[in-house]
């Protein structure tokens, strides 16, 4: 998950209170007396000389006027964030900087130029530090960033198999965050093999809306959570961050409120995408929804085998959610 910092020197209220409107990760400060003047206005990381986070020794920063300051950046260990400023915004340091370090963040003047820095190398840098004096620019930069949120390549997985179950354990995620039709979380039996359960946003006779939920499915289950990982959905709690997908695959980050757990009847479903078996276990009841290919919702009490419904695969295992290039058999 990328990060945005703002740096604000000279110290103006003004761009702060906007900064932290936006949902900055960090403000870089001037001065102790500024960084206690920031945390009055709201719960924020805030990174000065003498801050819980010091400019100087956490994080470093470096102007890259030559390849000896290109190489000063990239010796620092590895848990040093380095803040790296071009002086005439040239891409080539920070391709060779990214190459080298994780922790590495790019000073950025403008929307266009965080966009070439999160992209540089694919990869791109952990976070951009904007340093500007409109408050537009910061609101600009922030879109920017929602937009460079994770894509992944849906497929359209044909139902092989719907079985009643007995009574189980299932998980709400109910979240911080409201979703809109086409949109839910990738969930599975496997984290080779997801689907794209649907949020609650859909009306019905006997229960409201409520678009800030997906009904996810059985305890055991993986989600899907930023920095490409995977938890058990029995292991959510109320500040845990998890993805939402759209149908077209476009990924954001949403914040858990509260994982509600509770005993109901479950459903076995399977499905095929090119040979591979993938499954899912969720609540057997009418507001469960799985998603068609065009972002429709399909309940599961209407799912019949030979329908398509969206789905995530990938070859490797995971090993406490994170990927592996390793032999694992789930079934």
């Amino acid at each position: 998950m990328k990060e945005f910092w703002v740096w604000v020197d000279p110290y103006d209220k003004r761009l702060v209170t906007t900064a932290i409107e936006a949902g900055v990760n960090a403000l870089v400060v001037p001065s102790e007396e500024h960084a206690k003047e920031t945390r009055k206005l709201a719960r924020i990381t805030v990174i000065s000389p003498k801050g819980e986070i010091k400019l100087g020794s956490d994080v470093v920063y470096e102007k890259i006027e030559s390849k000896e300051d290109e190489e000063k950046a990239a010796k620092y260990p590895p848990k040093v964030k380095v803040i790296v400023e071009t002086t005439d915004w040239t891409v080539i340091p920070l391709e060779n900087l990214i190459a080298q370090r994780e922790e590495l963040y790019a000073v950025v003047k403008n929307a266009q130029e965080a966009e070439i820095a999160l992209q540089t190398l694919e990869k791109g840098v952990k976070g951009v530090v904007l340093k500007t004096k409109d408050p537009a620019e910061i609101r600009k930069v922030a879109r920017v960033l929602e937009s460079s949120e994770e894509v992944l390549k849906l497929v359209a997985v044909k139902i092989t198999k719907i079985l009643p179950l007995g009574l189980g354990d299932r998980v709400c995620v109910d979240t911080a965050n409201l979703m809109v039709r086409g949109e839910g979380m990738l969930v599975g039996n496997s984290s080779g093999g997801m689907f794209l359960v649907h949020a609650e946003t859909e009306e019905n006779p006997y229960v409201a809306s409520r678009p800030f939920r997906v009904n996810a499915g059985a305890v055991h289950m993986y989600i899907r959570i930023p920095g490409n990982k995977t938890k058990y959905l029995c292991e959510l709690e109320a500040g845990d961050k998890v993805m939402i997908y759209d149908f077209k695959g476009k990924g954001r980050t949403a914040y858990v409120g509260r994982s509600k757990v509770e005993r109901r009847p479950m459903l076995l479903i399977e499905g095929k995408y090119e040979g591979k078996k993938l499954s899912c276990i969720l609540q057997n009841a009418e507001t469960i929804r799985l998603t068609k290919p065009d972002g429709t919702p399909v309940s599961v009490a209407e799912l019949k085998e030979g329908d398509e419904v969206l789905g995530y695969t990938e070859e490797v295992g995971r090993h406490f959610g994170m990927k592996v290039d390793e032999t694992i058999v789930e079934k």
